[in-house]
C-alpha cells in the first residue's frame, strides 16, 4: 500500500493547504552516500503547537576516505532550508525530490550544519503510515508523536536515509517549547535549560541508533520511575510518562514495564542500554519501538497472565530494544529479524507467566492464521514498503518457534541468548538472514541451512502423508520437501522424534499416529 502522506497546515484565516507525498526508504545505496558515513546527529529544534511546525537546525559530523564534490542528505521537500554551514562559512545546496545536495568548500571539514524548518507532515494512519501526529489531551493541553518507521528520519531532520546507515557516536537531541511543555527523547535527560516562556530539553545518547529510532513526544506529562536491577547487575532507571490526565495509572504502567523488562532478560540477555534508561511514553498513536523510549498508546489494557499483568503492546515493543535496536539490519530485505523474533518473544511470555500450554495455544492460533501468501525474506535491497507485511511477524515468529522444537530447548535458549549477544551482529555491526543461519549452522553443529531457507524463502508448506503399512506401523512422509526435519510423533511408544522427508519412513505404532501433536512446524495435515 502506498504511504501517501498528507501535510496539512491550518492558518490564522483557517485557510486549509494540503500536500501529498509518497514517501518510502531503502533500496539500493544512493552512490554517492556510499561515500561517506554519518557519525554523529546534533539535532536542535523548537517545536510549535499551534502551528504544528519546527524550526532549528542539525549539525551533522560524517567521515569520508575522500573529498566530497556532493554531500548528499535526505530531507522531505516541505521543509523549507534556509541555509548549509561548513566551517563556519555557507555553502551552497539544491534541495528537490527530497533529496539535500551540499556542495562543500574547499576544506577538510568532517560536519556540516543544516538551518531548516516547516509545517510537518501529518500522520495518517500511525504509525503504519506515519508522520506527526498532533492532538489535544483531556486538559487542553498539546499532546505530540512521531512515527517514521516506514518513512525514515527525512520527514523530521536531514540525514542519511538508509537502513544501514546509525550513527555511531550517537546523537545530541535539543528540543525548545514553551512552558509547562515537557519532551520525552531518546538516552539520557543531560540538562534542563529554562528562559522566560521556554524550556529546553538536552536528550544525549552515545549508542548506535537506526534513524527511525530516534524519537521525540511531546505534551504535559507525569513521570513515575524506579531503579531496575537488570541480570547483569546494573541497576538502570526506568522511567514512565503518561499524561496528567492518567497520572493514577503510571505506577500500575511502571509495573508492567518491569516484569516485560525481566521476561525478556530471561530469555534475550540483559537489556541492551543500560547507560540510558528503560522508558515508555504515552502516545496520541499505538505505538512503535524507539531506543530507549519506547512509544505507548495502548490504554492501560492490561491482562491478567498468570500472577502478572500482561500489556501485549507494551511488551512487543519494549522487546525491539533487543531486535531492532540492538541487533538491527541494514538491508529492509531481513526486517523479518526485527519483527518475527520479537514477536516470538511475545509468545515467550505466555510461557513465562502463563505455562506450556498458554505458550502452545498462541503459537497454534497464529500458525493457523498464516496466509503464506509472501516470503518472510524479501529480495535483497528491497525498500521498506517491499518488505514490510504481516507474515515478518507471524511466520517469522514460527520459524524460530519451529526452530526451538528442531533443536529442544536445551540447545535452543542458550543459543538465542548467544545470538543477540554476538558482537558480529550488534550495535555497530548489522545482521542478515545468512549471518543467522550461518550462525545455528556453528552453534548446534548441524547444516539447517535448508529448512530455514524452505520457511523464511518460500511459501511452500510441507504436507503431511501417512499410510497405513500392515498391523504395525504407518509410512509417514512429508511431500514437497527435498530435505529432512526431526518431527515429533505421537506413537503408542510414547512421544519420538524422527528425521521425515519426501520418502516414507516407517514408524511402528499400534494406533494410529499424531505428527507433531504439539504443533512445533508449520504443516499441512491432509
Amino acid at each position: 500500500m502506498k504511504r501517501i502522506i498528507l501535510l496539512a497546515f491550518f492558518c490564522c484565516n483557517l485557510l486549509n493547504t494540503v500536500f501529498a507525498q509518497n514517501w518510502d526508504w531503502g533500496g539500493p545505496m544512493d552512490p554517492l552516500q556510499e561515500k561517506f558515513k554519518v557519525l554523529h546527529y546534533e539535532l536542535s529544534l523548537q517545536i510549535i503547537p499551534n502551528t504544528k511546525s519546527i524550526q532549528g537546525k542539525n549539525l551533522v559530523t560524517f567521515e569520508a576516505a575522500e573529498k566530497l564534490d556532493t554531500l548528499r542528505l535526505n530531507l522531505i521537500d516541505e521543509y523549507q532550508v534556509e541555509k548549509v554551514l561548513m566551517n563556519g562559512q555557507e555553502v551552497s545546496f539544491v534541495h528537490q525530490n527530497d533529496l539535500l545536495d551540499i556542495l562543500p568548500i574547499d576544506c577538510t571539514c568532517n560536519s556540516v550544519e543544516i538551518f531548516y524548518g516547516g509545517v510537518t507532515p501529518i500522520a495518517l494512519n500511525p504509525p503504519w503510515t506515519g508522520g506527526f501526529t498532533w492532538e489535544i489531551d483531556l486538559l487542553e493541553n498539546h499532546w505530540m508523536g512521531l512515527s517514521s518507521q516506514g518513512e525514515g528520519a527525512k520527514i523530521f531532520m536531514p540525514a542519511l536515509d538508509h537502513p544501514s546507515s546509525e550513527p555511531s557516536q550517537g546523537v545530541d537531541l535539543f528540543f525548545t517549547v514553551e512552558k509547562p511543555y515537557f519532551v520525552a527523547a531518546n538516552g539520557r535527560l543531560l540538562e534542563k535549560i529554562e528562559e522566560g516562556d521556554l524550556v529546553t530539553y538536552h536528550w544525549a545518547t552515545d549508542y548506535h541508533i537506526n534513524n527511525y529510532g530516534v524519537n521525540f513526544t511531546l505534551g504535559v506529562f507525569h513521570e513515575a520511575h524506579t531503579l531496575f536491577r537488570s541480570i547483569s547487575g546494573q541497576d538502570i532507571m526506568m522511567q514512565v510518562f503518561v499524561l496528567q490526565e492518567d497520572r493514577l495509572k503510571a505506577e500500575a504502567l511502571l509495573e508492567v514495564l518491569k516484569v516485560s523488562t525481566a521476561t525478556h532478560e530471561k530469555y534475550f540477555g540483559a537489556f541492551p542500554f543500560p547507560n540510558d534508561k528503560i522508558a515508555v511514553v504515552e502516545t496520541p498513536y499505538l505505538g512503535m519501538e524507539h531506543q530507549t523510549i519506547n512509544a505507548y498508546g495502548n490504554n492501560f489494557q492490561f491482562v491478567p497472565m498468570g500472577k502478572v499483568q500482561y500489556d501485549w503492546l507494551l511488551h512487543h515493543e519494549l522487546g525491539h530494544e533487543w531486535f531492532g535496536n540492538k541487533m538491527s539490519v541494514g538491508d529492509w530485505a531481513d526486517m523479518w529479524i526485527h519483527e518475527g523474533f520479537t514477536a516470538f518473544g511475545d509468545w515467550l511470555f505466555f510461557e513465562e507467566h502463563g505455562g506450556s500450554e498458554a505458550y502452545f495455544n498462541q503459537a497454534a492460533s497464529v500458525i493457523q492464521s498464516i496466509p503464506h501468501a509472501k516470503p518472510v525474506v524479501s529480495p535483497p535491497n528491497s525498500t521498506e514498503e517491499e518488505a514490510y507485511h504481516g507474515e515478518i511477524y507471524s511466520k517469522g515468529a514460527a520459524v524460530v518457534h519451529g526452530l526451538r522444537g528442531v533443536l529442544g530447548d536445551e540447545v535452543f535458549f542458550p543459543m538465542l541468548k548467544a545470538f543477540n549477544n554476538d558482537e558480529r551482529f550488534t550495535y555497530q555491526n548489522q545482521v542478515t538472514t545468512q549471518d543467522f543461519i550461518d550462525f545455528v549452522n556453528a552453534y548446534t553443529s548441524q547444516d539447517l541451512s535448508e529448512f530455514l531457507n524452505y520457511y523464511l524463502k518460500t511459501t511452500e508448506i510441507p504436507e503431511v502423508n501417512i499410510k497405513k503399512k500392515g498391523k504395525s506401523g504407518y509410512l509417514v512422509s512429508l511431500k514437497g520437501i527435498g530435505f529432512k526435519i526431526p518431527v515429533e510423533i505421537q506413537t503408542s511408544n510414547g512421544l519420538e522424534k524422527i528425521s521425515l522427508g519426501s520418502k516414507p519412513t516407517f514408524v511402528p505404532s499400534l494406533f494410529e499416529l499424531k505428527v507433531d501433536p504439539k504443533g512445533w512446524l508449520m504443516l499441512n495435515h491432509k
